[in-house]
């Protein structure tokens, strides 16, 4: 039998909508679209960039409880509402993932929540890829 195990970030939307943070299947990570809220305060700031920082902080923290971490994701998406907002994210991103050089997609699209500027998804092999 395939063991699942559910992350949870603590995030009123993860209850209120019916989804994980993460989901840890068969040393496989699928972390769900993360925000640039902070959880802890529910508040997120107006800057991208500071949204692109706390998106990362909220990945890696995902990641760890799974057993993994940057270093070990595979796949990531970006998804934003305004493609001119992806550019400054760029030396953020650099740093979480210029080593690892997952395979990766920018996507622009509307958001659940006009604030949201930047949404990250990622799946990551627990133990290396």
């Amino acid at each position: 039998m395939t063991e699942r195990r559910l992350i949870s970030s603590g995030s009123a939307f993860e209850k209120a909508i019916g989804y994980s943070r993460a989901v840890v299947v068969d040393g496989w990570v699928h972390v769900s679209g993360t925000t640039g809220f902070d959880y802890t305060s529910m508040t997120i700031a107006d800057d991208v960039v500071a949204q692109v920082e706390q998106c990362m902080r909220n990945i890696e923290a995902a990641l760890r409880e799974a057993g993994a971490s940057l270093a070990d994701v595979v796949r990531v998406r970006y998804i934003l509402p305004d493609p001119a907002d992806f550019e400054p994210c760029w030396p953020t991103l650099q740093r979480c993932f210029g080593e690892v050089r997952p395979a990766a997609t920018m996507m622009s699209c509307r958001l659940l929540d006009p604030r949201i500027r930047i949404e990250i998804e990622v799946t990551a092999r627990a133990g290396g890829a």
